[in-house]
């Protein structure tokens, strides 16, 4: 009732401009915790964006997905980024993520031990979260001092994460930022992502913490996870406005590669079209023909 009071009006409003034309313009992923309300923290609206949300904001890599065993997410993709042309994905995990310290524990105390019945999540966390806790018992025997090495969405490239090297979270928030991190390499492993014809796809990661209310973006720049306020938000938006600039050249100049080469392959075949049409029987090809064009030609030759 208190929506209808005092909400229902306003967002009938903004359905009414939204219904024919929304302009979504990213998918949001984050975890199904009570305490994440991505549309409070985000400040969007009807029509802003799509939300995916599951225990641990986990993507589950393309090599888990089949026919037979298919998954929300990379559907939701598919939705949003080939059939909506949506250029931006963000996973955004958080602190105190219930179902990363379930991941840590299953693989840290040995008094954990697999229920005597078949438990949905431990057996999503542990298929869909094992590299990240292996990347977690890496960089935790490396004292953090190591980065994780993560592929670019065309992977032919890396670029280094560090994650809290100013050792300010608990052991398991450094699992969530991990496990946050890697979901975004999950997502350039489908091939209808990395090959989408609508243009480059670009993928964001942003951390929560439930305690401060802080947001944390990761910064490619400075190759780790930076909170958003108002002395780090210009540069933020200007690292987004240069990667956007850069790939849209990078794009540009294959395009540009594309439309010569479909060029040269329309003049090769217009030739083609022509020397068919100009001989297009045995006589003509034989040189028996009495068309004057054709006779021009072979007492040129000759």
């Amino acid at each position: 009732m208190k929506y209808r009071l005092d909400w229902q009006r306003n967002m009938l409003q903004q359905f009414k401009m939204v219904r024919d034309n929304p302009n979504p313009t990213a998918v949001f992923v984050t975890c199904v915790d009570s305490r994440m309300l991505p549309s409070r923290f985000t400040q969007t609206n009807v029509g802003d964006m799509f939300i995916i949300r599951n225990a641990g904001n986990m993507v589950p890599h393309s090599s888990l997905v089949s026919v037979n065993s298919v998954a929300t997410e990379p559907a939701v993709f598919e939705l949003a980024c080939v059939l909506n042309n949506i250029k931006h994905i963000v996973i955004c995990g958080h602190s105190d993520c219930k179902a990363v310290n379930m991941l840590y524990d299953i693989h840290t105390d040995p008094t954990d031990l697999p229920p005597a019945q078949f438990s949905p999540l431990r057996a999503w966390v542990t298929a869909h979260g094992n590299r990240s806790i292996g990347e977690f018992f890496r960089l935790e025997a490396a004292q953090f001092r190591k980065p994780l090495l993560l592929n670019k969405l065309n992977k032919t490239a890396k670029f280094p994460a560090y994650v809290d090297v100013d050792e300010k979270f608990s052991v398991t928030d450094k699992l969530s930022m991990i496990n946050t991190l890697l979901q975004m390499e999950n997502v350039t492993s489908y091939q209808f992502m990395r090959s989408h014809k609508g243009g480059r796809i670009h993928i964001h990661a942003f951390w929560f913490d439930i305690y401060t209310g802080d947001i944390h973006i990761f910064s490619r720049k400075e190759n780790t996870f930076v909170v958003v306020n108002e002395e780090t938000l210009p540069t933020l938006e200007e690292e987004l406005h240069e990667i956007i600039a850069q790939t849209q050249i990078s794009d540009d100049r294959k395009q540009g590669r594309l439309d010569l080469m479909d060029e040269n392959t329309t003049t090769y075949q217009s030739l083609i079209q022509e020397a068919r049409r100009n001989f297009s029987t045995s006589s003509c090809a034989q040189g028996l023909c009495d068309h004057p064009e054709h006779q021009q030609l072979r007492n040129k030759v000759i």
